[in-house]
């Protein structure tokens, strides 16, 4: 690929590529956008097919964090890591070390977490030569866990869409049909059912599915017999790009509401479901949730300040439907278009802040 061609097509500030021999680490850090504060972005560790492939997802999940870190309110830029290898076999503690020496010699441009391949147990080793790291353990001050709290940004991103929907946000009687019964997933339905809201569940992990009848009552429905349940709500809590052309027909909910990422196969989904007139709350603003909770270590973790900023994601997701109706463009646009909003309104303030205090200097 084109490295400085793509970035500079797409605004990106800076990639860092890490290697220690010794380890067998090879990472890849890309930082998108710091306008708004220094980049928070978790670490991935995958078998990817070439270090193309690599590079591109790096550079393509740093700026999926712009726009989410942005969305939520928070005061941080975009940035994400991929570390190349089987999180299963190629771990050590010597690569992670490595690696938190390498986010440490970044002075604080990089703020790390965890994400798909990596653990707690890896954000403790990182925090051993490093202080730019999150989601470590409680013990060190962490917040732990994120799964319970992304999952409640989720619900209550899934009240502000009924509410656009329905008229009302109460979901009691409401029939949610949830895709992916994991970590995340469970505990929504736990606040699903606390409401007196219908759940229907599937995920390949029978297992997970039995759990979710047992305490919620749930009914449980084959995988592929979940896009045309009669329900009203269809909450994707698994893979990304379910909502695409074979699924679209299928659906009969009014509202898609999800922790899952990357939900749109392509844009033109989003598309089809404005026209079909099914409210859709963009994945990245609904589960925020994580994002924020880790985001709150940097001022010292206090868990009910967390939550109260979680809660805003209701709030979140009703600017985008105004945005949405104001602007006349589908709602995965609208979330875009507020993030953009807010980091372009910073950029000129700064803009504005050192033209003005160079004249002043110049006066003097």
């Amino acid at each position: 690929m084109e490295l400085f061609k793509y970035m500079e097509t797409y605004d990106y500030e800076q990639v860092v590529v890490c290697q220690d021999k010794a380890s067998g680490l090879k990472a890849i850090i890309a930082i998108h956008d710091t306008t708004l504060g220094p980049a928070l972005g978790g670490t991935r560790m995958w078998m990817y097919e070439s270090e193309e492939a690599a590079f591109e997802d790096a550079l393509r999940l740093a700026k999926g964090m712009t726009y989410k870190n942005a969305a939520a309110g928070l005061n941080l830029g975009g940035g994400k890591t991929v570390i190349i290898g089987d999180p299963r076999k190629d771990k050590n503690e010597a690569m992670f070390r490595a690696f938190g020496r390498y986010i440490q010699g970044l002075n604080g441009r990089y703020i790390t977490a965890e994400d798909v391949g990596t653990t707690v147990e890896d954000m403790d080793t990182i925090h051993e030569e490093t202080k730019y790291v999150t989601g470590i353990s409680p013990a060190f001050g962490s917040s732990g866990n994120p799964s319970p709290v992304t999952a409640y940004g989720v619900y209550v991103g899934m009240k502000a869409a009924a509410k656009e929907a329905f008229g009302s946000d109460m979901l009691e009687g409401k029939v949610v049909a949830v895709q992916g019964v994991g970590n995340v997933a469970f505990n929504l339905c736990k606040h699903l059912h606390e409401e007196g809201a219908k759940l229907i569940v599937t995920d390949i992990n029978k297992e997970a599915v039995q759990k979710a009848v047992d305490a919620f009552g749930a009914k449980a429905v084959d995988v592929s017999e979940i896009y045309e349940q009669e329900c009203d709500i269809f909450a994707p809590c698994a893979l990304g790009a379910i909502i695409n052309d074979d699924t679209i027909p299928k659906l009969k909910a009014k509202v898609i509401a999800g922790a899952a990422n990357n939900q749109l196969k392509e844009n033109r989904h989003g598309d089809m479901l404005t026209e079909l007139g099914i409210v859709y709350a963009p994945d990245y603003v609904i589960n925020a949730g994580g994002v924020i909770n880790v985001a709150d270590e940097l001022y010292g973790y206090n868990r009910d300040r967390a939550m109260k900023k979680v809660e805003n994601i209701y709030s979140t997701i009703e600017k985008v439907f105004e945005i949405s109706k104001r602007d006349h463009i589908p709602t995965y646009v609208a979330a875009d278009r507020l993030a953009e909003e807010r980091i372009e309104t910073m950029r000129m303030s700064r803009k504005s802040f050192l033209q003005n205090g160079n004249h002043v200097l110049n006066k003097r």
